[in-house]
């Protein structure tokens, strides 16, 4: 890769080399962009609607804030869901839903183009920053390698893959940021605007303006810019002054369109301020939930642990990265610290300044964030083309050194050597990364629950429903409403998804049914298997409206079944039982069990005598609670099931939550909780009589608080008789 000065043509052998190395550099960068373009096709695009299975939550919001721009409802900013949302991805998945329509390609398709596309943007600044040297001479090949390394090495990341798969809105950032620089670095190459800078810095203004619709971490870019704007004014002098009044009328354009289209959002946080904060109030590495009384070494903590991303430790969530795997390999974290080195060694240039501040301030994101993923590689989405372009640099700068020391090789020779061997790990590590996303990642057992396909595949299911006036559909699950379901069923009855183990649940879906007019069937959907991800809680449902209505059948499919229901009672309240026998069980850590219930569908079971569970062999069972305490403890209970043998042979532990879903330790001083639980014995149990015992415990130490007075945990709930079983 030989590096030539341009200079003007003596001859016509001169002017035909000129062209001869023109036409080779326009032939290598065509080659390079059809490379990129087939990596980011299979690595971005290829099974996008099949790999991740289904939405989940997070990204679920951008189709149902998209929903609500297509309603005419128009903001710069969602507030609704996941602690609020900037509205460039949200409008971006309204134009392709309204191509594409409401489906899986339509949400995932803007983010994961906008993840490509920064790959070639990338490649682009790459060779704007290093195409011309600080003299301004042409150094062509150069921009090449070091905007070729950085955008192969982005486009084939493994970690870059999983989150550009996904509806991350972070995915604009990185975009914008590359093309606003691009576009400003060019224009500031122009010498006049007659010469074509006007729309460079126009543009630039325009990408820039479009970057605090993105994502949260897009606040810091203000302060990269204007670091490397200040970064210009030293030494201070007539000369300097000079340079600035000349640059003024391109940077007050570019200012100006800048501030015109981020103007919207901007006045929207100056006219809800709460809203500014809705999410980095949860994630400040200063909070004490976080800190735990060390805020000096929490910082510094979280500071080391997002530096060992490049090359020794990984953010271990799934929906980021794959096995903790560092942000870089052991070979791209030498290049890069190489590249950093001589960043470092050479700051005074323009283009190497850009790259350490640009890499300095946008890891700031993630090092001020903190929560139980460190480190986190989607809040350092804003450093990552700033750490491939170093890794170019690096690249760049071995290859010049091995260059000086390799004079037995002609120079075109050892260039074509050094492009082989490039070519080659590139293409060794795209490999590599389609075997790991494709043959490991996307085989991950607990995929499917991860990314709560289970509503994915009901939406599909209850869309090809034929339409019945007066149908509702109820779906179980473990928060009320989602919006990934949101977004994907489009089928015309009502359809509400209802947290299945909220104390206040009979009330709830009682007030539900009670607003539909001319209720007809309501339609439950129970899930196959009591599944972790669902929540369970689903027999609750079938339990009331077995109570206050008539059950018709049911129909299969492949995830779960439907229980169709009629002749809906809404005439009295609903309960889940008559009354509660009063109880005064006091724990010594602070919370008591003031009252129980037992029974069976819709009867209620004295729990002071022999109960007789039939063959059916199941029992629901309510508890009151109340604390006496504030309480610093989260406290779950164990329902345990034991023989004539003092043996125990069945066992339900969950975790205590009042109707606002919170835990004990959240519970107010004498608030008083009621839970609900299920128990389905299994069919290989002996017939004949058992014990039913509570114990209440720590859900960090496991260990049981004991009843004051008596100093034992358990307590007895019931004796119960099984038959055989059908």
């Amino acid at each position: 890769m030989p590096e030539t000065v341009e200079s003007k043509p003596q001859s016509d052998d001169a002017s035909k080399f000129l062209r001869f190395k023109h036409s080779r550099i326009r032939l290598v960068s065509w080659a390079i962009l059809l490379a990129l373009a087939l990596v980011v096709f299979v690595l971005r695009l290829y099974r996008l609607t099949e790999i991740p299975p289904g939405i989940f939550y997070d990204e679920g919001a951008h189709g149902a804030n998209a929903l609500q721009v297509l309603r005419g409802e128009h903001t710069v900013f969602f507030p609704r869901y996941s602690d609020g949302l900037e509205g460039l991805s949200a409008y971006a998945v309204a134009l392709t839903t309204t191509l594409l329509g409401r489906d899986i390609l339509a949400i995932r398709l803007p983010t994961a183009l906008a993840s490509a596309g920064t790959v070639f943007a990338v490649f682009w600044l790459g060779r704007a920053l290093f195409g011309e040297d600080e003299n301004e001479n042409s150094t062509p090949w150069r921009g090449l390698l070091v905007g070729g390394v950085a955008a192969g090495l982005l486009a084939l990341s493994l970690s870059y893959t999983v989150i550009g798969r996904h509806v991350f809105r972070g995915n604009f950032l990185p975009l914008l940021l590359c093309l606003s620089l691009a576009f400003l670095w060019e224009g500031s190459r122009q010498q006049s605007l007659r010469g074509g800078a006007w729309w460079r810095y126009a543009m630039a203004g325009v990408f820039l303006g479009l970057v605090p619709y993105t994502y949260i971490a897009s606040r810091f870019v203000p302060i990269l810019f204007l670091l490397f704007g200040l970064s210009f004014l030293p030494p201070f002098g007539s000369g300097r002054w000079q340079a600035v009044r000349a640059e003024l009328p391109r940077l007050s354009l570019f200012l100006g369109v800048t501030a015109l289209i981020a103007a919207p959002i901007l006045l929207y946080f100056v006219l809800h301020p709460e809203h500014f904060f809705l999410r980095s109030r949860h994630l400040w590495v200063l909070d004490s939930h976080y800190n735990l009384g060390d805020p000096t070494r929490t910082v510094l903590d979280n500071i080391w642990l997002h530096l060992l991303a490049f090359g020794f430790r990984g953010d271990p969530h799934w929906r980021h990265n794959f096995g903790n795997q560092p942000l870089l390999n052991p070979l791209e974290a030498i290049f890069f610290l190489f590249g950093v080195g001589m960043t470092l060694w050479r700051w005074r240039r323009p283009a190497y300044r850009l790259l350490l501040l640009w890499l300095g301030v946008m890891l700031l994101p993630p090092m001020l964030a903190r929560d139980d993923l460190v480190p986190h590689y989607l809040r350092m989405i804003g450093a990552a083309p700033a750490a491939y372009l170093l890794i170019g640099v690096g690249v760049w700068e071995i290859f010049r050194l091995l260059r000086k020391r390799s004079r037995a090789l002609e120079e075109r020779t050892f260039s074509i050597a050094a492009a082989s061997i490039i070519g080659i790990a590139l293409a060794v590590q795209g490999v590599l990364t389609y075997r790991t996303f494709f043959h490991r990642w996307a085989t991950i057992p607990d995929l499917y629950e991860l990314y709560e396909s289970e509503l994915t595949d009901a939406a599909s299911v209850l869309n090809e429903q034929p339409f019945t006036e007066g149908t509702v559909y109820i779906i179980p699950y473990r928060v009320d409403g989602h919006p990934s379901f949101e977004y994907l069923y489009q089928g015309r009855p009502p359809a509400h998804i209802i947290h299945a183990r909220s104390p206040d649940l009979a009330a709830k879906i009682r007030a539900l049914l009670g607003r539909t007019e001319d209720l007809v069937h309501v339609k439950v959907i129970d899930w196959k298997e009591d599944s972790s991800w669902t929540g369970g809680g689903d027999e609750n449902f079938i339990f009331l409206l077995s109570k206050y209505g008539h059950r018709l059948g049911s129909d299969e499919f492949a995830g779960f079944r439907i229980h169709t229901f009629t002749d809906i009672s809404l005439d009295q309240p609903w309960t889940f039982y008559e009354n509660l026998e009063p109880l005064n069980i006091r724990y010594d850590g602070g919370i008591e069990l003031r009252g129980l219930a037992l029974g069976q569908v819709a009867q209620q079971l004295p729990s002071k005598q022999l109960l007789e569970l039939g063959n059916a062999r199941s029992l629901w069972i309510a508890v009151q609670w109340e604390t006496t305490r504030e309480l610093a403890t989260d406290f779950a209970i164990s329902l345990r099931l034991y023989d004539g043998e003092e043996e125990m042979i069945f066992q339900r532990d969950a975790v205590l939550g009042n109707p606002d879903r919170a835990r004990t330790s959240h519970w107010r001083t004498g608030e008083i909780v009621d839970t609900l639980f299920h128990l389905d014995f299994p069919d290989s149990l002996d017939p004949g009589e058992y014990e039913l015992r509570l114990i209440v415990y720590d859900t960090e130490t496991l260990t049981p608080t004991v009843e004051v007075d008596v100093w034992k945990p358990e307590f007895v709930l019931a004796r119960l008789h099984l038959a055989e079983s059908r």
